[in-house]
């Protein structure tokens, strides 16, 4: 009994001593554990969006791309394109499928229409029920095979903006007319449609990083090659 005694007399010192130290410490060096211990760990921090597409929920969106005449006419780059940026969409922006309109909507109205390509995003938008367009041009597409047998060096550069279909406005990004996106890789070995299934998703990520809270751990990616120069890849 007295050695229980004893253990209970210890326990009840240890408490009065901790909560003298919490009393003096003060609420605020409290707060400021409790902050600590609630704080995201890096894995679980992400970078604000400079626009945010999730927000408000059940937005319909249309990623539009624009292929010119003669960049690459044997590879259907809009096609890769828009399908990477619709799954990219979906699978980590996390936009439900039914708010995202399918490539196969978007080819039946274009062969529909014969003036298709007079009209402009946000029209083209208007007309799928889209509530915003994801606008992506592209400027440059290249392969270029390497000595190595089989290997091959890509690269793939875009410019994007996002448009408000009811009212023309361009929403992102504000401080330029368009966002440039280069992307590419020094060597890989595979044809040209697994190349350009890379470069595509790799382009959809380095510009919807911009459009969500992205974790930081995934913002930059190895095929990034925005501020990279042609010329170092030749």
């Amino acid at each position: 009994m007295q050695a229980r005694n004893r253990q209970l007399a210890f326990f009840l010192f240890v408490w009065a001593v901790a909560a003298g130290w919490l009393v003096f410490c003060g609420g605020c060096q409290i707060a400021g554990l409790f902050a600590v211990a609630g704080s995201p760990t890096h894995r679980e921090q992400r970078l604000t969006a400079e626009y945010d597409i999730t927000e408000p929920e059940g937005q319909s969106i249309l990623v539009l791309v624009d292929q010119p005449i003669g960049l690459d006419d044997n590879t259907n780059l809009a096609f890769y394109v828009t399908k990477a940026f619709n799954d990219y969409l979906k699978a980590r922006v996390r936009i439900p499928s039914e708010d995202i309109i399918s490539y196969d909507k978007l080819s039946r109205f274009r062969f529909a229409n014969p003036d298709f390509s007079l009209s402009g995003p946000e029209q083209i938008g208007a007309a799928l029920g889209a509530d915003l367009v994801v606008f992506v041009m592209l400027d440059d597409y290249r392969l270029k095979q390497l000595p190595q047998n089989g290997y091959q060096k890509g690269f793939l550069a875009v410019r994007a903006e996002l448009i408000d279909c009811a009212t023309g406005k361009r929403l992102w990004p504000q401080s330029d007319l368009t966002r440039a996106v280069k992307v590419g890789f020094e060597l890989e070995k595979a044809g040209p449609i697994v190349a350009s299934v890379h470069l595509a998703a790799a382009a959809a990520h380095c510009t919807l990083r911009y459009l969500y809270d992205c974790p930081k751990t995934r913002f930059k990616i190895a095929e990034d090659r925005t501020g990279v120069s042609w010329t170092g890849w030749n």
